[in-house]
């Protein structure tokens, strides 16, 4: 998360740094916001009952979008690419084995006493998105909404706890879902976007039992990108 955090600032830092380049040669065939850098607040949907968040859960993103336009005058486009997501979600669901090496899943009683309790996911994304903007070969601040979907394939994810029942470390748990897919929308003015991503699927599969039912709880992300060529 940390490696993810440094590299989300040096694109900001590019992105401001680029408005100040000049560009001395008029591209009629010029395209749009092909890197993007974001940052988000993690929610949790659906969730169990006596499930809640606690402290602050975040999202680094980081990748390259290929932009293709499909009109005339360059304002509309269809976007194809991929990337890398680093996620944490700061919870009261406890992730232990039982003694047949089976995870197991409880919600940690009030009266607990523990300093983290989270679990971390880290994906190989690919998002599609269908692009509007203001945009022309010499404007270089604009608006624009980009909507779209995207797909995801968790490359690793842990689960940690420190706390009264000792610390606690796990990953490689096949309960959670391999593939993630939401919908996704930006929308703003230059280098300012408002993010939005909601899962269409839950984080968990159905062998992730809580109190004999399925976790069907999903993500919500909200935050900002940053785009820059």
């Amino acid at each position: 998360m940390k490696h993810a955090f440094l590299f989300f600032l040096f694109i900001i830092t590019f992105s401001y740094a680029q408005e100040n380049i000049v560009t001395k040669e008029v591209d009629s065939l010029y395209k749009e916001d092909q890197f993007y850098a974001g940052v988000t607040y993690n929610l949790l949907a659906k969730t169990p009952s006596g499930l809640n968040q606690s402290g602050f859960s975040l999202g680094f993103h980081l990748g390259f979008i290929k932009d293709m336009p499909i009109n005339k005058s360059r304002n509309f486009a269809i976007g194809v690419g991929l990337g890398f997501s680093a996620n944490s979600f700061n919870q009261n669901l406890l992730i232990s084995k039982d003694n047949s090496r089976d995870f197991t899943y409880d919600i940690l009683e009030s009266s607990s006493t523990y300093s983290k309790n989270k679990f971390s996911s880290y994906l190989i994304e690919v998002p599609f998105e269908f692009r509007w903007r203001t945009s022309t070969p010499m404007e270089y601040k604009f608006w624009r909404i980009y909507t779209g979907f995207k797909f995801g394939y968790v490359l690793a994810q842990t689960s940690k706890y420190i706390g009264d029942l000792g610390s606690l470390k796990h990953s490689k748990n096949d309960d959670f879902n391999s593939l993630q897919y939401g919908l996704t929308l930006s929308a703003g003015y230059n280098t300012w976007n408002i993010y939005l991503y909601y899962a269409l699927n839950p984080l968990f599969s159905k062998d992730a039992q809580l109190n004999g039912h399925n976790i069907n709880m999903n993500a919500i992300k909200i935050g900002l990108m940053f785009y820059v060529l």
